[in-house]
């Protein structure tokens, strides 16, 4: 090899280093997904099956009239496979629904008092009352956390600590990288399920619980 050449092949190999160092590797939306799990620790589970290796998931935004409409039909699937399947419920606020973060933080206050599914019930019950405006409904969500029994002095300190938005927003994170990018959307185990009709979510629980 002449020198011409030994020189471009450094050269290259220089380049290559320096781009390295100023863009460092960036993972595929699937990389980024398989390093994600769909159940992280901390998730808030609605049902445990003891001993099932079926768990059905679902990211949700509890401004979502879609959400609000799949409710009632999740709740029977929750009656349906009780002690079959693990329902386990992840926060997704879309950024366009004004009360979203407002109605998951004031869940998550809830729920570091142990009332995580009766404030989900709760936001769902009563969205036709608060969902799709404007203006914020921080203090009729602390209304329900009042109807609900809280401690409303835990309650305000949870709302305003930002470690309760960055336990919503971690959740919504990880959908991200799961490739969730509207509401609801729901996995079965590790595989993200098309919401075409209610028999093909029952379906595809089946097909899992065969398949344990």
């Amino acid at each position: 090899m002449n020198i011409i050449a030994i020189t471009a092949v450094v050269v290259v190999i220089g380049v290559i280093a320096f781009l390295a160092v100023v863009r460092p590797f960036s993972p595929s939306r699937e990389e980024a997904a398989a390093a994600t799990p769909v159940v992280a620790e901390n998730s808030h589970r609605l049902d445990v099956a003891g001993g099932s290796a079926v768990t059905f998931t679902e990211f949700v935004d509890f401004e979502c009239e879609v959400c609000g409409a799949a409710y009632p039909f999740i709740e029977q699937l929750r009656e349906e496979y009780a002690g079959k399947v693990t329902f386990v419920t992840r926060y997704f606020p879309i950024p366009a629904h004004q009360n979203a973060m407002n109605a998951a933080i004031a869940v998550e206050a809830a729920a570091q008092q142990g009332q995580f599914e009766q404030m989900y019930h709760k936001m769902f019950q009563t969205q036709a009352e608060w969902g799709e405006q404007q203006e914020s409904k921080a203090d009729l969500f602390r209304q329900y956390a009042d109807e609900l029994g809280l401690d409303m002095d835990k309650y305000d300190r949870a709302v305003a600590d930002p470690a309760t938005e960055q336990r919503v927003r971690f959740d919504f994170n990880a959908g991200r990288k799961l490739g969730v990018e509207g509401t609801p959307t729901i996995f079965i185990n590790d595989t993200k399920i098309e919401l075409e009709s209610t028999t093909s979510v029952r379906e595809a629980l089946d097909q899992a619980l065969a398949n344990q």
